[in-house]
């Protein structure tokens, strides 16, 4: 908490010091009109550890990607405007244009990218599953999750519950609203099993020593997680790009990997094709 506030305030004195102006950049479109109302909107759930989380008693955003969002308004010269979505109405708030970008543990896909824009990955990620350690060697495959008698937990209207619908289709699949609630609902034997990513079962088994991540070195899928923004951002999304070669190559991500799920990018599932 003190080192946030510390970045916070650090980054109040660099905005006050480097007066960017858009016509200094030469950038038009949704640049020049992010530098000039000197704010990034950014969409966030608030609802994936280790990613983005709403901290209801510090009244402020945390996780990975609040931090790596952090570096890029840092980088523009902008302070930050969260605007709240949900993995529901994702999609729909981006199309409407409530925000410049989301970055929340999104996943890349080609529905996303028909839709939408999405950047370059900047982490690998993918199914996994996330049980009680006494029942680690038990859920070591979809076969052995998918059995009527196997409850399975999942939030509603993000990848997780899509998994669960199309590959475990005779297990107990029970909907819960509140996505982190879910990690200690499974660990107390409120449900047996959550698919969640490798980056949310890393973080919960550290934090929760009731639970374990059987395959989290072997997951069910592979894929990269990206910014999600509305088309038309081209100009964004190509800054974006940049960004996050300039994070991964100064080794920011990596360091953000091992203080957040305690995995370095080598660690990781190997990258996707």
């Amino acid at each position: 908490m003190k080192r946030m506030i510390s970045f916070i305030l650090a980054l109040a004195v660099l905005l006050s010091l480097c007066g960017f102006s858009a016509a200094e950049t030469g950038e038009t479109g949704i640049l020049r009109e992010i530098r000039e109302r000197g704010v990034l909107r950014v969409g966030m759930t608030g609802d994936y550890q280790p990613m983005s989380y709403w901290d209801p008693e510090a009244g402020i955003y945390v996780g990975f990607d609040v931090e790596l969002v952090w570096d890029l308004a840092a980088e523009m010269g902008v302070t930050i405007e969260y605007v709240k979505t949900s993995w529901p109405t994702l999609m729909e708030d981006t199309l409407a244009g409530k925000f410049d970008l989301a970055v929340c543990g999104i996943t890349i896909t080609d529905a996303r990218k028909e839709q939408a824009l999405m950047s370059e990955g900047y982490l690998t990620n993918g199914k996994t599953v996330l049980c009680r350690r006494e029942d680690a060697e038990k859920y070591i495959s979809l076969e052995a999750i998918n059995r009527p008698e196997v409850r399975v937990m999942e939030n509603p209207g993000g990848l997780n519950e899509k998994f669960a619908r199309e590959n475990l289709p005779d297990a107990t699949l029970i909907i819960h609203e509140v996505n982190q609630e879910i990690p200690g609902l499974v660990a107390s034997g409120e449900a047996d099993v959550m698919i969640t990513e490798v980056m949310e079962a890393g973080f919960y088994t550290g934090l929760d020593a009731r639970l374990a991540a059987p395959l989290i070195h072997e997951p069910f899928t592979q894929g990269q997680l990206g910014f999600l923004m509305p088309k038309g951002n081209e100009e964004l999304l190509a800054y974006v790009n940049d960004f996050i070669r300039r994070e991964k190559d100064s080794g920011r991500i990596d360091a953000l990997a091992e203080e957040y799920f305690h995995l370095t990018t080598e660690e990781q599932p190997a990258d996707a094709a």
